[in-house]
């Protein structure tokens, strides 16, 4: 019963605008995770299906439910794997399970479909059936081989439990990686938060140097610094600061080189999360993260001896991505951007080819944009007479 009254409790607060469904299931501390995830996405999912059963077959009136609960019993009841929970739930919906069946069918008579799935959006259904979107294990802070592990589901791992192995979709591990800091580095994470991308960049530094965390959610950076602490990163420092309002010119950054950027964003490349934030998608929303983005974007490049940034979002709107990006360079003349993975499939969009994209698609990920900025190196005195000789020409 506890699953069930979770995710309804999620469901209603994503009703009400009140957060996303991956930091409400993640700040909820249900005791399995992917389970109350893997629901609430998928009951979501199905939403307006559900809704027509509901209403067709009037079970609210018949059962005094609440409305996001009726759903999530309804989705497990005839699209999942059954009504996990007994007593009188189970029984209840036992009693009306051959009325809501026959609605379900009426439905896809209608729309001349046969399975499930063919209910869906069209956003949704390119991701079932082969096209799973898989996720990459990240070992971090474990030497063995781990190739018989292959088949195995993680999150029910010991050493996943135990925080050798940090699961994240392909996509997210990208911005760690191209970063690449050398090991001993001084990198900052700038909204970092729930922080498998700092565990990720803790290991690339090797858990040497240091490593400045922030975020501006208490509850979120103290569930991250269990994280950190499990996985065995000791060489992070964290804050519960808004990375607008930390000072580049601090002697404690004056070693700072990397900054990765994963700023809040619309989210509309999360592929569970569609319907969610396809209701938000208006231009002023947009626009309001957009500027949010890029006064995040300049502020990274004052840290005076940052050599690299990576900008990254799960956004595949251009006002989040490649517009900020624009924007960032016409106003920071020092830094260009950094020609990614020539062989990646997905590209920026012209002109800001350099930059990345991933999508379900394409890439089988979530859908996902990465830019890197680097400084440019130092003009010659001979560059320099040459671009004063050009400029005086034209």
């Amino acid at each position: 019963m506890a699953l069930y009254m979770k995710a309804a409790e999620i469901l209603e607060k994503v009703a009400q605008k009140k957060g996303a469904v991956k930091t409400l299931v993640y700040d909820s501390k249900f005791q399995n995770i992917k389970q109350l995830f893997a629901l609430v996405c998928e009951t979501q999912k199905y939403s307006s299906v559900l809704q027509e059963i509901i209403n067709s077959t009037k079970l609210l009136k018949e059962t005094k439910l609440r409305i996001h609960l009726a759903k999530v019993l309804v989705y497990d009841l005839l699209i999942g794997h059954g009504v996990k929970c007994g007593g009188t739930w189970k029984t209840m919906m036992l009693k009306h399970r051959s009325r809501l069946q026959a609605a379900l069918a009426r439905i896809k008579v209608k729309r001349k479909v046969s399975r499930n799935q063919d209910l869906l959006p069209s956003s949704f259904q390119q991701t079932r059936g082969n096209d799973v979107i898989p996720q990459c294990f990240l070992n971090y802070f474990f030497n063995s081989d781990l190739n018989h592990l292959a088949k195995t589901a993680f999150h029910n791992h010991f050493l996943y439990k135990a925080g050798h192995i940090i699961l994240q979709d392909k996509a997210s591990c990208l911005p760690a990686f191209l970063l690449n800091p050398q090991v001993g580095s001084h990198v900052i994470d700038a909204c970092a938060a729930p922080g498998n991308k700092t565990s990720h960049l803790a290991a690339m530094i090797k858990n040497k140097g240091k490593l400045f965390a922030f975020d501006l959610d208490a509850k979120r950076l103290s569930t991250m610094s269990t994280l950190l602490l499990r996985a065995g990163v000791t060489c992070h420092q964290l804050a519960n600061q808004d990375f607008l309002k930390v000072d580049p010119q601090s002697s404690e950054y004056k070693e700072v080189e990397y900054i990765l950027l994963d700023p809040s964003c619309s989210g509309s490349g999360m592929v569970c999360l569609r319907d969610e934030v396809s209701e938000l998608q208006d231009e002023g929303r947009l626009q309001a993260l957009a500027t949010f983005q890029l006064r995040s974007l300049n502020h990274a490049l004052q840290f005076p001896r940052v050599q690299r940034v990576v900008y990254s979002t799960c956004s595949i709107h251009s006002q989040e991505n490649e517009d900020v990006v624009s924007a960032c360079l016409q106003q920071n003349s020092a830094f260009r951007l950094v020609h990614l993975f020539p062989n990646w499939p997905e590209r920026g969009h012209e002109p800001f080819t350099e930059c990345l994209r991933a999508s379900t698609a394409k890439t089988r990920t979530h859908g996902f944009f990465v830019a890197m900025l680097e400084r440019r190196p130092p003009q010659t005195d001979e560059e320099n007479l040459l671009h004063t000789f050009n400029a005086v020409l034209s």
